[in-house]
């Protein structure tokens, strides 16, 4: 069973990594990171932004592995060479670099009496005493709190048009998932959606409101989705296709 990038493995994988194991795929070296666990009963591939993933039962032989990556060789070649053009450059967290907030560039700039992160205009302002380990924590900080607020502020407004409680939303951390709905009210929305278009975070916010009342993925729940964002399907291709644009963070 192969996981494409965004989707959630069948299990999680809790496991600690073997030493980093690595195939030759077609003139490819292709490293990868091998997790075992003891409930798991197929071996799946994921492929992301942290490379190739194998979750494979505990006692699955090494061959078994090889073989399927040899049989899915072509896509794990195309994807991981996908993944590794679309990982953005190392930061170095100094004055002139440029981040993503809801779709716009904004570039970071020094300025003399600045506590905290302050945007003007497409500028971001920060403390030039700062290090950029403190520069860093200080702007991921600021994203956070921009993020929170917004996201709330559009999950607030889509369930007042289903005439629905206000839910308490939190970011999430999460690596492949965007967002996630419990049924007690509870929405979490990924927090490097705050640097892409404010559609694209509309919609996410539309999908997990609309859990609130369809807690699937049945034709009533996108029936609920389009009544909020009525070209959901749209703004979600653009979102799968055009994401790791934005995602400097």
């Amino acid at each position: 069973m192969i996981h494409s990038p965004g989707l959630q493995s069948a299990q999680p994988l809790r496991a600690s990594p073997e030493p980093a194991p690595a195939i030759e795929l077609d003139g490819h070296h292709i490293a990868y990171t091998l997790l075992r666990t003891r409930r798991r009963r197929t071996i799946s591939l994921l492929i992301d932004e942290r490379g190739l993933r194998v979750a494979a039962p505990l006692k699955a032989p090494q061959r078994a592995i090889d073989d399927l990556l040899r049989e899915h060789a072509a896509w794990v070649i195309r994807k991981v060479r996908d993944w590794q053009q679309k990982r953005p450059p190392p930061r170095l967290w100094i004055a002139g670099e440029s981040l993503m907030l809801f779709g716009a560039s904004v570039t970071l700039e020094a300025h003399t009496g600045i506590v905290l992160p302050q945007l003007e205009q497409n500028r971001l302002l920060f403390n030039p005493q700062l290090a950029p380990p403190a520069i860093e924590s200080g702007v991921r900080g600021w994203l956070k709190q921009q993020a929170l607020s917004y996201f709330t502020d559009r999950c607030t407004d889509f369930s007042a048009q289903l005439e629905l409680p206000a839910p308490a939303v939190r970011l999430s951390n999460a690596r492949t998932r965007w967002g996630s709905c419990h049924a007690g009210g509870r929405i979490r929305m990924n927090w490097r959606l705050v640097q892409t278009p404010p559609a694209w975070i509309a919609y996410v916010a539309a999908h997990e409101v609309a859990h609130l009342r369809q807690m699937n993925h049945s034709p009533a729940f996108w029936h609920t989705v389009a009544a909020l964002v009525p070209d959901y399907a749209e703004r979600r291709s653009a979102l799968r296709r055009d994401a790791h644009r934005f995602l400097l963070l």
